[in-house]
């Protein structure tokens, strides 16, 4: 399926760099996105992730339908109680695919934010 992005509203993924990714004209190695802006994320071990960790996101109004979270080159799962706690669902999967999935999904100009992290 070929992404049209010129529907993107906002920051495009567009590629990969290293441990991070391509970012309009950024590099970064972990990186939440909103449809209005890209930011540079030091997350915690996947294991000690907490609510406060997605603060950013957590002060969007409104808030996402859901998160794409990408657990950096393999898939990993988060605690259920990290879950639980947030007022949004999370998609988990690797960093490399929820990039994608970002583009998919806001050239449909879904509500949607994305909490990567890096890339081993």
């Amino acid at each position: 399926m070929k992404i049209d992005r010129s529907r993107i509203e906002g920051p495009v993924v567009r590629g990969f760099s290293g441990r991070g990714f391509r970012v309009d004209d950024g590099v970064y190695e972990g990186l939440l996105l909103t449809p209005a802006r890209a930011d540079g994320w030091s997350p915690p071990p996947l294991a000690d992730l907490a609510p406060a960790d997605f603060a950013p996101l957590l002060a969007l109004d409104p808030l996402p339908e859901f998160v794409l979270l990408g657990t950096g080159s393999t898939l990993q799962r988060p605690s259920p109680a990290l879950e639980a706690a947030l007022p949004f669902g999370l998609e988990v999967m690797d960093s490399r695919a929820a990039a994608r999935a970002w583009g998919v999904l806001r050239a449909e100009l879904r509500p949607i934010a994305a909490a990567l992290y890096p890339l081993d």
